[in-house]
């Protein structure tokens, strides 16, 4: 039996709104956002867990890099479940890294360090988990980009309205970082 629950992000969710609540959700039903050319699906997030992590997919073809940014209270995992992922990384002396994960590879981000990443081959899959002292992210992608019952990457891609962009990153611990420059030759 499945439980579907209203939450203050969605008339319809596996997700309970609040923690202390057991539940499952099988593979690509928790709760989808359509944010340019990926489909993100949030399975576990601040709510459940206390605003200790959350626990995110992304899902992309061979694209552009993912603006740099960094967030300022949150570490951020990325383990390569499918495909292959390109993560630029800079640390708080300035040292840039890049580095090619393909599927199993794992990359970690600490908090207040920039990164980027660019999906390299079509296919592919990110497995994200967030956390930090800030809280979680994970509701960043619907607000900035469009909720979504498909399962699928979206038709055409989806681009936020430019206004969004003032507010929303900051809501949800996202620096944007304009004009940064990845030096490591990529």
């Amino acid at each position: 039996m499945t439980i579907e629950y209203a939450t203050r992000y969605r008339q319809r969710s596996l997700i309970p709104p609040e923690a202390g609540k057991p539940y499952f959700i099988e593979k690509g039903e928790g709760d989808r956002a359509h944010l340019f050319g990926d489909l993100f699906t949030v399975y576990a997030g601040g709510e459940q867990t206390e605003n200790t992590f959350n626990f995110f997919t992304c899902d992309g073809p061979k694209g552009d890099i993912i603006p740099a940014h960094s967030h300022p209270d949150t570490y951020e995992v990325f383990y390569i479940a499918e495909g292959a992922v390109r993560l630029f990384v800079e640390d708080l002396e300035g040292e840039q890294y890049e580095r090619l994960l393909s599927a199993g590879d794992f990359g970690f981000v600490p908090k207040n360090c920039p990164h980027a990443y660019r999906i390299e081959r079509h296919h592919s899959r990110i497995v994200g988990v967030a956390a930090g002292p800030g809280g979680t992210f994970e509701r960043f992608f619907e607000n900035l980009g469009t909720p979504t019952d498909e399962h699928g990457l979206p038709r055409t891609p989806y681009v936020p309205d430019p206004r969004k962009f003032g507010t929303v990153p900051q809501q949800y611990d996202v620096t944007f970082l304009p004009g940064h420059t990845w030096r490591t030759g990529s």
